[in-house]
């Protein structure tokens, strides 16, 4: 069996993390998805909406995904590797050399973002929506 995993905040799901999920569940047979704890997204300097738990619970309903997993800390990946078996580790491009070091341990995939959506942008046409309308 073939064991995929990648990792993110998942935080107001859209459309990009569909298409990567199923993307990266068809490098193999089973997909394991690290998710940032609140107190990582903290250390991160990352707001999320939803907490850990229901960002792990709306995951876990999705069927690309196998398992959900916590992510503490940006260390814990080599860990996660050996403890899972992993045969791929996938990220968006947008990460394009940052792991290049898990190859050792691993094969290393970016995949392409999906164009025209990011939660950045989903924040960003918010708060203008918001702004226009007390105009």
């Amino acid at each position: 069996m073939k064991r995929v995993i990648t990792y993110g905040t998942f935080d107001l799901l859209h459309s990009g993390h569909i298409h990567i999920l199923r993307r990266a569940k068809e490098l193999g047979d089973f997909l394991i998805v690290g998710v940032s704890t609140d107190e990582f997204n903290e250390i991160k300097h990352k707001n999320a909406y939803h907490s850990f738990e229901e960002r792990k619970f709306i995951l876990e309903a999705i069927r690309y995904v196998d398992m959900v997993i916590p992510e503490h800390s940006w260390e814990q990946k080599i860990e996660d590797i050996n403890k899972h078996t992993i045969d791929t580790f996938v990220m968006g491009d947008d990460w394009k050399d940052k792991f290049d070091y898990l190859k050792e341990y691993c094969h290393v995939i970016y995949l392409p973002r999906t164009t025209g959506i990011s939660t950045s942008k989903i924040k960003e046409d918010l708060v203008r929506i918001k702004k226009n309308s007390t105009n």
